[in-house]
């Protein structure tokens, strides 16, 4: 796999993660501990595409 097709693999998981967030605010019986959770994992993400991004 090259390092872009790596990077757009990642933004693609990036934005499904937003998408569970933006759900996870909006339904009533979301848990905070849940959205945290995923905002960790959206900005890993986003440091992981940041890093290969720098380094291409």
């Amino acid at each position: 796999m090259s390092l872009s097709s790596h990077v757009e693999e990642l933004k693609k998981k990036h934005q499904s993660l937003s998408n569970q967030v933006e759900e996870a605010q909006r339904a009533p019986g979301s848990s905070d501990l849940e959205i945290a959770e995923l905002k960790k994992q959206k900005l890993r993400l986003k440091e992981e595409i940041t890093r290969l991004s720098v380094n291409a």
